[in-house]
């Protein structure tokens, strides 16, 4: 059984930087992709980035590329999303989700997943 705990949100003014860390614990951490979705008040959960068990690929929506970066750390069982220059859409609630299977985790169907972490972006 693997947890995730998400952290570093918070209120941040549009075009600071933020990253959000999440921790996994119960599991062999390089042993599972990793991805990142959010939910915005009245909207469904979105994909945000997906990163490979090795790190050795990451994924973005189109729509979101060059804006946020995916990266992990196994020495500290950590994945990191990095919100390059925050927008007031940007607002969400942060998940982590962790799968075996990267096609599982991209698609939204992984295992394993924190609480969220809300991010709040001020204009």
């Amino acid at each position: 059984q693997v947890q995730l705990v998400e952290s570093g949100g918070g209120l941040v003014q549009a075009g600071s930087s933020l990253t959000l860390s999440c921790a996994a614990s119960g599991g062999t951490f390089s042993s599972y992709s990793m991805a990142w979705f959010r939910q915005a008040p009245g909207k469904g959960r979105e994909f945000v980035a997906a990163i490979t068990w090795n790190g050795g690929a990451t994924f973005y929506p189109e729509a979101l590329k060059g804006r946020f970066t995916i990266s992990r750390d196994d020495s500290k069982n950590t994945v990191y999303l990095r919100l390059l220059s925050p927008l007031p859409e940007d607002t969400a609630v942060y998940y982590c989700a962790a799968d075996k299977s990267l096609t599982k985790v991209r698609a939204g169907n992984g295992d394993y997943w924190g609480q969220g972490t809300q991010i709040t972006v001020s204009s």
